[in-house]
């Protein structure tokens, strides 16, 4: 009884989490502009999209935003968990602590002091809202979420190994390079795609830190929905969820491929030690 409620609970959870999304599929295919009467399937919406020259923009600079915000954060939080993994215990715990406050913080407020720190910086170097004032603020908010994937792979991994590349031959910077790197390389991944997933999806923040000239999709989609709601929009959140479904799914299956492989060498070194 207790197993059949448990299933019964995890089905009626991800029918709920993705029957909206369903939905807005399904109604991208929708000859009509209802939401709430199928009159047949078309794909004008998604030739619709591809010609809406507002739309396209915003895409292309979300894209360039997220691409940008998150090569960086992974970058600067790959070096940052590095840094503090190699931190004593007291100096670790504080430094964790102020690195969770952007996680934890309400994305009101990041916005809202992002703004008034790049109007400073506005009134006393002639700075711009645009580009750089977005990616900045993605980064500020996408670099925590990169350190909490890498730290997790420095802790399991083996601390001897870097010693071992060093006795073989390695110098510091070969044997970083050549174990530390691919060791955590999976955490370093895991803390991109969340970073873009991130950057991609941010309204908030956005909003406040990209000025009058530069508009990121989820602002522009907030800006047609305070009319109508126009089915280009489910075209291209279904569009969007593909995608990243795509990566994720891909992620996956490349990561228990190597997993897999990874055991086989493992079993295969242990029988040629047995017959040894």
């Amino acid at each position: 009884m207790k197993k059949l409620s448990s299933k019964i609970y995890m089905y009626a959870l991800f029918t709920f989490l993705y029957l909206p999304i369903l939905v807005l599929i399904v109604f991208s295919f929708n000859a009509s502009k209802s939401m709430a009467r199928w009159t047949g399937f078309t794909f004008d919406w998604y030739i619709k999209l591809f010609q809406d020259e507002a739309i396209m923009s915003a895409l292309l600079n979300t894209v360039i935003v997220a691409v940008a915000a998150s090569v960086l954060s992974t970058i600067l939080g790959t070096m940052a968990a590095l840094g503090i993994h190699s931190m004593k215990k007291t100096s670790k715990s504080v430094i964790m602590g102020v690195t969770y406050i952007p996680v934890i913080n309400p994305e009101i407020i990041m916005g809202v002091s992002l703004m008034l720190l790049f109007k400073f910086f506005v009134d006393s170097f002639g700075f711009r809202f645009g580009f750089v004032s977005l990616v900045l603020a993605h980064i500020s908010f996408d670099v925590p979420y990169v350190i909490y994937n890498v730290l997790p792979k420095l802790r399991s991994m083996n601390p001897n190994l870097v010693e071992a590349a060093k006795d073989l031959g390695c110098n510091s910077k070969k044997a970083f390079f050549k174990v530390v790197i691919p060791e955590i390389m999976p955490g370093i991944f895991s803390g991109f795609l969340m970073a873009l997933t991130y950057s991609i999806d941010d309204f908030v923040i956005s909003y406040f830190t990209s000025g009058v000239k530069v508009q990121t999709l989820s602002i522009a989609i907030e800006a047609m929905t305070r009319k109508k709601i126009n089915p280009e929009i489910n075209a291209l959140s279904a569009i969007i969820f593909v995608v990243i479904s795509a990566i994720l799914i891909t992620k996956n299956i490349l990561e228990n491929r190597k997993l897999r492989r990874e055991r086989a060498q493992f079993r295969a070194a242990q029988r040629k030690e047995s017959a040894i």
